[in-house]
């Protein structure tokens, strides 16, 4: 292929039905926050109740994002008949308990990541939602943004050849009192901003058969600093970087036999895609016309309402086998590092 036959694809128009559904907040804080108003802005869904462990909370959230109803238990959000689909807002440690409460209760739920604290969390939520024949995924909002269309709709062209390595890193900056300094909250950096690293790796390049890990604790106890090495099928490779002591580039790169991928900036929110040649040179790139940041959040609800009004109870851009496949490396490197959730409560 030369040169002159590298060019990106543009983002793939919605061509089904998307049903404006209601929506049930699970929580109050800052992701809660920019979900419902991504909403607001951006899309035909509407957020109509919100839940916390107290009424105050969920009042004063309520009154400020101008949600009709405020409910002072997660158990009664969940009860509302208004509600059509959750979502889980809550800290990392509550994301299983309030997931398979939700299937109880025969919601639809979209669960924050990750859906579990580990792969067997993941597989137990998934498995009890087709169970009950209710639609559950991950909020891995990064793969549901028009940037990944892009990217996967090279992937499956072909356009890089043989795709070999998966370079990715992310690393942001936080301050004394984060929620993701608190191990009682299973706090830590690989659990959160790497579960966008190994997300990305085996979706590209399918489930990490070794894992390699080195990494330094934080003060508070919880994992500070990762650098993981994941080996998969054929002898591909990616290599992973998370801190939470830093900011860093947040750059990924996907790279192939015959071009490369790369996503400059923050690679999980909204972006531009980068195609170069073989040789390095630039041939093609793709601007994001939307802003770089959560504003996106509202593709997930999206593609939920998608899925849902199609009858389907996961999405092919984050199934359960894919949710799993992640979640696993991140098991496997946090055990690398002597990373233990002991600490956190539960929901």
């Amino acid at each position: 292929m030369s040169a002159a036959d590298l060019r990106l694809p543009a983002p793939r128009q919605r061509e089904e039905a998307v049903p404006a559904l209601r929506w049930g907040v699970l929580g109050t804080g800052w992701i809660a926050r920019r979900f419902t108003a991504a909403l607001a802005a951006s899309s035909d869904q509407r957020v109509v109740a919100v839940g916390s462990r107290g009424g105050e909370s969920a009042r004063r959230f309520a009154a400020a994002a101008g949600v009709e109803r405020a409910h002072g238990s997660y158990r009664a959000l969940l009860e509302d008949p208004s509600v059509d689909v959750a979502y889980v807002a809550t800290a990392h440690h509550t994301h299983r308990d309030l997931a398979l409460l939700a299937v109880e209760a025969g919601k639809h739920v979209l669960v924050e990541k990750p859906l579990g604290l580990d792969a067997a969390q993941a597989a137990e939520v998934s498995g009890a939602a087709a169970a009950r024949g209710v639609f559950c995924a991950e909020a891995m909002w990064t793969l549901y943004l028009p940037r990944f269309d892009v990217v996967r709709q090279v992937l499956g062209g072909g356009l890089l050849g043989d795709v070999r390595t998966v370079l990715a890193d992310h690393g942001e900056h936080f301050g004394p009192g984060h929620r993701i300094l608190d191990p009682r909250l299973a706090g830590g950096t690989l659990l959160d901003l790497g579960s966008y690293l190994t997300a990305l790796a085996t979706w590209v390049l399918g489930p990490a058969t070794a894992v390699h890990a080195s990494g330094e604790d934080a003060p508070t106890g919880v994992n500070g600093q990762a650098s993981v090495l994941l080996a998969h099928a054929g002898g591909r490779q990616s290599v992973l970087h998370t801190t939470l002591f830093s900011v860093t580039p947040c750059t990924a790169v996907i790279a192939g036999t015959q071009a490369t991928l790369v996503l400059p900036g923050r690679f999980f929110t909204p972006g531009d895609v980068e195609l170069r040649a073989a040789d390095g040179t630039v041939v093609d790139s793709w601007q994001d016309p939307e802003p770089h940041d959560h504003g996106g959040l509202h593709h997930q609800a999206t593609e939920v309402a998608a899925c849902i009004g199609a009858g389907r109870t996961t999405t092919p851009l984050r199934p359960a086998a894919d949710v799993v496949a992640g979640a696993r490396a991140l098991d496997e490197a946090g055990a690398r590092l002597g990373v233990s959730h002991a600490a956190a409560g539960t929901g």
